[in-house]
């Protein structure tokens, strides 16, 4: 069995939102914020950035998934996966930081919605080309 690409990020990518996992625990012991955001700055950034990345994580490894599936060269797999995983760790960075340098959130969104677009894109070429679907 050939060794897939996809499923080494989305193990790194699982590790990683643990890490996210466990700055958001922190910031709320740190606060005693149990419930809720407490208007914590430092809390709502922690929320945040973990909410951000399970939501856009999910959908992006799944579909990286179909378009090495559908058989395009590993190169162009471990670009967009490691381009996902640097967007969300350039994201991580920019927002938390109390005085947010944007440059590293538009940077880690606008990587985010690349891998999403062009895996979409190559998806949505393979099923035109192979099936004839118009």
């Amino acid at each position: 069995m050939e060794l897939k690409t996809t499923p080494i990020y989305a193990a790194i990518l699982g590790l990683f939102f643990v890490y996210l996992s466990f700055l958001t625990i922190k910031a709320r012991r740190k606060n005693k914020i149990a419930i809720g955001d407490g208007n914590n700055l430092v809390l709502q950034r922690a929320i945040r950035i973990h909410g951000n990345f399970s939501e856009y994580a999910p959908l992006t490894i799944l579909l990286v998934s179909f378009v090495e599936l559908l058989g395009y060269p590993h190169f162009l797999i471990h670009s967009l996966m490691f381009a996902f995983l640097i967007g969300r760790i350039s994201h991580l960075y920019g927002v938390s930081k109390p005085k947010e340098d944007f440059r590293f959130r538009v940077f880690g969104i606008a990587t985010t919605l690349s891998v999403i677009v062009i895996s979409s894109i190559l998806i949505l070429v393979n099923s035109i080309l192979v099936t004839r679907f118009f």
